[in-house]
Parts: structure tokens; C-alpha cells; sequence
């Protein structure tokens, strides 16, 4: 079965190829030109729903036994409003790097004097097929710090100490972060769907 991934983030492509165990898993760059697709969702679940949806009408017809999977994740943190929530990736502004997304929050952290609050990570994922589109979710909990540690991951990580903890995903191991992460958990779940749909095309892995 071939894997397509709804993204163009380096981050979570190995990410989700390091999860999944897939011999065949592609970004969807590999078979289509670069694509500017617009998350117009409420939600996590509404916004991997478009992108997976989306990039699967394109490539439907020249790979039809393909799945396309895609993942809209981000950080929340309750103290501040909820923010930056669904806005994770483009909270300094569209195109923003990550870097510089993770220091309007941790501006946002010391303007309120917040040195440390506690926080959540949501990831959706939704997997477009011919059998139709499925979603689930996964969530990982902890603190945000406003004084980011470590190198490792991307995004937000080196702000965000997980629950039982007391290093951030910046610092922390990958094996570890494999094991304790909201898309590790929601991948996981994926895994599930992927194998029952494998099973019905009659696929070997």
C-alpha cells in the first residue's frame, strides 16, 4: 500500500515514517507540484480532513489503491485564551518559521508573567481513501516554560515539558518522544485503520 503524507513539514514526514513502519510512504510532493491549500477548519480534525481530501482528488486516478494521510496538530495553552491552538503553525503570521512562532508565545508567556502553565498538544489525523475519510486523535499534556530548552523536535518543543517529566521534547530522547507523543498516540490509532484497509484490497505488508 502506498502512504501519502498531506505535508511538506521535514519535521513531521520523518516524523510519521519513523511511526508508521510503511515500506512505501511518499510525501505528497514526490507525484504533485506544490500545493497551496487553504485551512479554512474550526478544528484539528476539520483542518487534516481538507488537506487529506484535498491531495487525495489529485492523486486518486493514478494511484488508486493509494491513502493519503494527513496530520494538523498544535499547542494549547488555557491561561492565554486557548491560543495558539488550531493557529500553531502560522501563530507569528503566515510563513512564519518556527522559531519565531515559539517566540510570540513565549512573549505572550512573559507579558502575563507566566514562567510556567500548563499546556496540551492535539493532533489529528485523517486518512483519505476509496474507502472514504477516517480521523483520529491523540493529545499529549504537560507545561509550556518561558525560557525554551533544548535543540530536538521542532515546533513548539523546547518549551513544552510533558506531564511526568522535567526536560522538554527539546531535550528529551526520541525513543521517549515516540512512545509519550499526541501524533505517536494518534498514529498509532491510524496504524489500526491502515491494516484493516490493507486487509481488505487483499495487500501483503
Amino acid at each position: 500500500m502506498k502512504v501519502i503524507l498531506a505535508t511538506s513539514n521535514k519535521g513531521k514526514i520523518e516524523e510519521i515514517k519513523n511511526l508508521l513502519h510503511y515500506k512505501d510512504v511518499i510525501p505528497y510532493k514526490e507525484v504533485l507540484e506544490d500545493l497551496e491549500i487553504e485551512e479554512t477548519g474550526s478544528s484539528f480534525k476539520e483542518n487534516a480532513v481538507i488537506k487529506a481530501q484535498t491531495i487525495y482528488e489529485k492523486i486518486k486516478d493514478s494511484f488508486p489503491e493509494a491513502v493519503v494521510i494527513s496530520d494538523d496538530s498544535g499547542i494549547t495553552v488555557p491561561a492565554l485564551g486557548n491560543i495558539p491552538g488550531i493557529y500553531s503553525a502560522r501563530f507569528a503570521g503566515p510563513g512564519a518559521s518556527d522559531k519565531e512562532n515559539l517566540q510570540k508565545l513565549v512573549n505572550k508567556l512573559k507579558k502575563v508573567g507566566l514562567e510556567k502553565t500548563p499546556a496540551y498538544y492535539s493532533a489529528a489525523v485523517a486518512i483519505a481513501s476509496k474507502e472514504g475519510i477516517f480521523t483520529v486523535h491523540g493529545w499529549m499534556y504537560g507545561d509550556v516554560i518561558d525560557k525554551p530548552r533544548g535543540d530536538k523536535g521542532f515546533g513548539y518543543d523546547p518549551m513544552f515539558i510533558p506531564k511526568g517529566y522535567d526536560k522538554t521534547l527539546g531535550e528529551l530522547d526520541e525513543d521517549i518522544k515516540k512512545k509519550i507523543s499526541h501524533r505517536s498516540k494518534a498514529l498509532n490509532l491510524a496504524k489500526k485503520i491502515l491494516k484493516i484497509l490493507k486487509r481488505d484490497t487483499g495487500e501483503d505488508k
